[in-house]
């Protein structure tokens, strides 16, 4: 409880920062640093969806977790989203949501870029591309922010093999296509994509 407790203080905190930041920004007349943006909204989601995924797998193990998964990562990224402005969501290099969570033509880019830069010795911590892009609708900023597969994220990513078949009917219930299995620890899962159409 009391951990629940402080990682949900610390995602209120991220979030009232950001806000905090654009409100300067705006006074100031200088626009806010939209890496720095992006890059607070992924903390947040990270540290919230975590809280809960802990809480899950102590509760109920990994066919819980895929429940809160299901549910709790999408209501979360769409809060934020509403939030912020920024469109935030997963994708992967291989997708567990084949609806929602392919990659688009620019995500592929980018998550090709960390692979390379992952297998160069490149920290996972430092994956991240930003650019601002022209398109009909007007400019259009983009942040992305790699992924990698931790050990507890094996139970329902790693070999099929290996998980129990309680485990396969929730993933298979839960999402019909799931292509996002066979991982490795350390590899890269996929990435934060963020979005934001400007004036």
């Amino acid at each position: 409880m009391i951990r629940n407790t402080v990682v949900s203080t610390l995602v209120l905190l991220a979030c009232a920062g950001l806000a905090s930041a654009a409100e300067q920004s705006e006074r100031s007349g200088s626009p806010a640093d939209p890496v720095k943006e992006a890059r607070a909204l992924v903390a947040a989601f990270q540290q919230e969806l975590s809280s809960k995924l802990v809480a899950a797998l102590t509760e109920g193990g990994p066919v819980r977790a895929v429940e809160v998964c299901k549910v709790e990562a999408p209501a979360i990224a769409a809060r934020l989203s509403q939030e912020s402005g920024w469109q935030i969501k997963r994708v992967g290099t291989r997708a567990r949501n084949t609806t929602t969570g392919r990659a688009d033509a620019w995500e592929q880019r980018q998550l090709a870029d960390f692979a390379r830069r992952l297998a160069s010795g490149e920290s996972p911590a430092t994956l991240n591309g930003f650019e601002e892009i022209r398109q009909p609708s007007g400019r259009v900023q983009r942040y992305a922010q790699a992924i990698p597969m931790g050990a507890p994220c094996l139970a329902c990513h790693g070999a099929v093999e290996s998980q129990a078949p309680e485990l396969r009917r929730a993933l298979q219930a839960s999402y019909p296509g799931d292509e996002a299995v066979g991982y490795r620890e350390g590899e890269l899962r996929g990435a934060f994509s963020l979005a934001r159409q400007l004036p």
